[in-house]
């Protein structure tokens, strides 16, 4: 375990032996419960990634979230998505649960990063919806892969999990990079007036599992 505080250069990929390298745990208490932070760098992008655990995960059929930054959402308590509404859902059904984990995985934005998300937001501002707002932008609906997700499972011995998620493509992602998904948990809050467009073209175009 590496407790050094300096920063991690980015290396040249020809010389990366572990793409995602863990780097040291705390703990953290939480309204919902007291949980244990691990941090990570992935040297793939020079992005760091968190994972919150409670109780003993080690095994099989570990409740688990994979949530993406949105600070708009997460810090700022945005109405325009369900981001930050998930997270705190997400968080106290696992604490609730009394095992599981939550990766905090740094792809703002669907993977656009924070400063093309305001861009895409004035699109839909505009009247675009967010698929459209992307593709406007030069991206895909979503950017957003999770390799490094499957190797910090890996290294907290994660064996397969039950997905809080309403998204296919992350089971799908999942089980690719071989972590068995055992089910996926719909995770559908936060619903209102500034955002059911949004969750609407979701559920449409990206096929997340939403009743709307």
């Amino acid at each position: 375990m590496n407790n050094n505080n300096h920063i991690y250069p980015k290396p040249h990929i020809e010389e990366i032996a572990v793409p995602v390298e863990y780097i040291a745990s705390s703990s953290l208490p939480l309204p919902f419960g007291k949980f244990a932070m691990h941090g990570f760098i992935d040297h793939l992008t020079g992005k760091e990634h968190i994972a919150l655990t409670i109780g003993d995960i080690v095994g099989d059929s570990v409740m688990t979230r994979l949530h993406s930054e949105c600070l708009t959402g997460d810090a700022l308590f945005s109405m325009r998505c369900d981001c930050g509404y998930q997270l705190q859902e997400a968080l106290k059904q696992i604490a609730l649960e009394g095992r599981g984990i939550l990766l905090y995985l740094r792809q703002e934005g669907r993977g656009i990063g924070l400063l093309n998300k305001i861009k895409a937001y004035h699109l839909q501002d505009e009247g675009a919806d967010t698929v459209e707002a992307n593709e406007k932008l030069g991206f895909s609906a979503d950017q957003r892969n999770y390799n490094m997700a499957a190797d910090m499972l890996n290294h907290l011995q994660v064996s397969s999990v039950r997905l809080l998620t309403n998204n296919p493509h992350k089971v799908e992602e999942l089980r690719n990079y071989g972590i068995p998904v055992l089910e996926q948990l719909s995770l559908q809050v936060g619903e209102n007036i500034h955002n059911h467009d949004y969750l609407v073209t979701k559920a449409r175009q990206m096929n997340h599992l939403l009743d709307i």
